[in-house]
């Protein structure tokens, strides 16, 4: 599963989440939160992106690229 930090940064800003709620809300860092939404991180953990995107309560597709296979 391949993040889309821009979706993130993007959804978690129209839901007026700041980057510390969603650390509350996924107990994952902030520094964390920030390197995924700017792309610095690129192969999270699965259980890592559902967490945001439940936090967020998006389906996780919203918040992920498209795997071409």
């Amino acid at each position: 599963m391949t993040p889309n930090g821009s979706a993130i940064r993007a959804i978690r800003e129209a839901q007026q989440l700041s980057l510390r709620t969603l650390s509350d809300r996924t107990g994952l860092n902030r520094g964390y939160l920030s390197r995924l939404e700017r792309g610095f991180i690129r192969d999270p953990a699965d259980e890592r992106v559902e967490a945001i995107a439940q936090a967020m309560r998006v389906p996780t597709d919203a918040i992920t690229h498209k795997e071409t296979t």
